[in-house]
């Protein structure tokens, strides 16, 4: 596979996607979870949370306050947040280390509520909607930020009852939970079945995809 001319090589010689290396965060998130499936209820449901929060906001911001909406969010348990009332809104609205928007807190509630109202695993109303695999991505300008499987996963959510889903937030929860693999060619965490080491071993050089 030819590389992406938009690739970064970091300090330890690996080629990556260029955003994956802007921060030490940036990286652990790149190469260990970005573009890796997910089917468990809890981690379809943090993601869906947090790329809606994201709206507007930097990926980064939602990073650094991952475990604090973890915290203020029972660790996204479906069952647990669905419970939350007009109470715990308001004290959420005051927590400091996480996103206070009131419509995007009262819009986790509605969607914790409507996974627990689901007749089948919401992975599989998820996943229904996965593409079939496409060449990887040459340039960042070949990534879409919408796709038609993106319009029709958002227009099934909203069917389902689910609020602040639309087809951008959509493909970025495909994106994030390996329904489709973004990571561009040559990328050292494309294709590899984890991530890659910290530094190149001795006598070996990075991947060129």
């Amino acid at each position: 596979m030819t590389g992406s001319a938009d690739l970064a090589v970091g300090a330890d010689g690996w080629p990556r996607c260029p955003w994956g290396l802007s921060t030490p965060l940036y990286v652990e998130y790149h190469d260990t979870e970005w573009g890796r499936p997910v089917r468990d209820t809890v981690g379809l449901f943090e993601r869906m949370t947090l790329e809606a929060f994201q709206s507007g906001l930097s990926w980064l911001t939602i990073l650094r306050k991952r475990p604090a909406f973890r915290a203020a969010f029972a660790g996204f348990d479906p069952a647990a947040v669905a419970a939350f009332g007009a109470g715990t809104v308001e004290t959420l609205l005051l927590d400091a280390g996480i996103v206070r928007n009131r419509r995007k807190i009262e819009a986790t509630i509605a969607n914790a509520r409507a996974v627990l109202a689901l007749t089948e695993p919401l992975a599989e109303l998820v996943w229904s909607f996965a593409p079939p695999p496409h060449p990887a991505p040459v340039r960042l300008a070949d990534v879409p930020a919408v796709t038609a499987e993106s319009k029709a996963l958002a227009k099934a959510l909203r069917g389902h009852g689910f609020v602040f889903v639309g087809p951008t937030t959509a493909y970025a929860l495909m994106q994030a939970c390996g329904l489709v693999n973004d990571h561009l060619a040559g990328c050292a965490a494309r294709d590899a079945p984890v991530a890659p080491p910290a530094t190149p071993a001795a006598g070996l050089t990075a991947p060129a995809g």
